[in-house]
Formats: C-alpha cells, sequence, structure tokens
C-alpha cells in the first residue's frame, strides 16, 4: 500500500505518507483506501481506527499531477467511474461498524476535509486547518458525500458557507462550529487519538458497531421510525452477551470486561 499501516492493541493506524507533497493522494492511494475500509469490516483483530499524516499535514487532496492530469483525458464515463470511486471510499468508512479516529496533524483540505468528516471523531492540532476548497478549483462543493455529512454536522448554513466559499477554517472555528471534537498542540494529536481508541477498543465493540448504525440509519427516518428502530436494536443488545457481563461485573462491584459479543 502507498500509505503506513500498522495494528497495535486493536488498534489500526493508516498513516499518509507523502509528506513532500502535503500527503496528496494519488488514484491508487484512493483504491487502496477504499478496500481497505472494506476489508476492515471483516478484521476481527481490529476494533479501531485511527488516520493521520506524516509531516506538516494531514491530507491536501487530491493530487494535481497524479489525478487531475490523467483524469480530464477521460470521457464522461471516465470521470464518472473515479468520482464513484472516491465516494465509495467515504461510504466504506461510513459503514465501517468500528469507531474512525481523524487524528489531525496539520492541513485538511479538499479530499482530506471530508476523509475527516467521514471519521467518527476529529482531534486536531491548534495550528491545522479545514479547506473544503472543492470551488476554488471550479468544481462543485458536493464532492464524496460533503454536501451529505456537512450539514448533518453542523448545519445548513454553516455548510454551505464552508462548500461555497471554500475558505480556510482554522482549529479553533472548526471547534466553535462543531467541525472537530478537540483541539489539542500539536504534539498531542496522536497521543490524544491514541488514547481515546483505547478507551474505545476496551469497550463493548458490538455496542459502539451498533450505535454508529443507528446514527446513520436515522438520519433518513421520522420520529416513530426512529423510536421503534432503536426499541428494536437496544432489545437486541439487552440480549447480547456484554450487557450480562456488565451485569454480573455490576453485582460483584468490578470493572466489566467486555467480549464484543
Amino acid at each position: 500500500m502507498d500509505f503506513d499501516y500498522s495494528v497495535s492493541n486493536s488498534i489500526a493506524t493508516i498513516t499518509l505518507n507523502r509528506p513532500d507533497v502535503l500527503n496528496a493522494l494519488t488514484l491508487e492511494i484512493y483504491a487502496q483506501l477504499r478496500d481497505l475500509f472494506e476489508e476492515l469490516r471483516y478484521d476481527d483483530k481490529v476494533k479501531v481506527v485511527i488516520i493521520t499524516g506524516a509531516g506538516r499535514a494531514f491530507c491536501s487532496g487530491g493530487d494535481v499531477h497524479t489525478i487531475i492530469g490523467k483524469v480530464l483525458k477521460r470521457n464522461m464515463h471516465g470521470h464518472l467511474e473515479f468520482c464513484r470511486m472516491t465516494g465509495s471510499l467515504v461510504r466504506n468508512m461510513r459503514l465501517l461498524p468500528k469507531p474512525i479516529i481523524a487524528a489531525i496533524n496539520g492541513a485538511a483540505a479538499g479530499a482530506g476535509a471530508v476523509i475527516a468528516l467521514a471519521s467518527d471523531f476529529r482531534i486536531i492540532a491548534d495550528s491545522a486547518k479545514f479547506a473544503f476548497l472543492f470551488t476554488r478549483v471550479g468544481l462543485t462543493g458536493a464532492d464524496m458525500g460533503a454536501a451529505f455529512l456537512l450539514p448533518r454536522m453542523i448545519g445548513q448554513g454553516r455548510a454551505m458557507e464552508l462548500l461555497m466559499f471554500g475558505d480556510d477554517v482554522d482549529a479553533m472555528t472548526a471547534e466553535k462550529y462543531g467541525l472537530v471534537n478537540r483541539v489539542v498542540p500539536l504534539d498531542q494529536v496522536m497521543p490524544t487519538a491514541r488514547a481515546a481508541a483505547e478507551k474505545l477498543a476496551n469497550g463493548p465493540s458490538y455496542s459502539l458497531g451498533m450505535t454508529k448504525l443507528m446514527v446513520n440509519n436515522e438520519w433518513t427516518m421520522d420520529i416513530n421510525s426512529a423510536i421503534e428502530a432503536e426499541a428494536q436494536a437496544q432489545a437486541l443488545m439487552m440480549m447480547g452477551e456484554d450487557h450480562r457481563i456488565f451485569y454480573e461485573a455490576f453485582k460483584e462491584k468490578r470493572k466489566p470486561e467486555f467480549k464484543g459479543k
């Protein structure tokens, strides 16, 4: 793979590693990330994923030289094939029933901003910035699911502002908008992300996966459908082994050791 990948203590770490071009994505990296997030659905050794960048950027988006030059030579079907492929990366991230933490060490621009957006948690360095810059290069701000995800996270008014203007958004503004979970000094980005990942990895992984699934599904439900769906999901979880483990540990005044079942 054209990025670094490691697994330790049930935590997979993806490090985009092209620091000389601010971790810009190539066609191959897009496809490799898309496939990896699909494969992680079935990898029982991994309970949590961290994605970050090497050097001074998280990800500056698609590589202008290796993508735009190639894709512009394609016909309409070729362009659509590329756009569907990049969107599939985001879809696979959202469908992964495991928490994803974006450790944003530097600029997250274009596709990099959407990858961070598609994660479940965002830890950002106080010196880092976001930029949904698609309109700045003559494209629609609706790319890779950005127009679906961003309004649900920060509201339509703010989302319209970020997607239409494409301006840089500093870390403190991102926190004020609700775009990130935590702002920390640069040297604390990975330790903070790792601590959160370890807490999640030691938790009831099936419960966490069901929570992510329900949050995704309920975006398009009415209140009656949502309440009924939650009733069914919770009844299922109450019959799970982890809930029984909690109850036995509670009675014995000890910490539960969840099994993810």
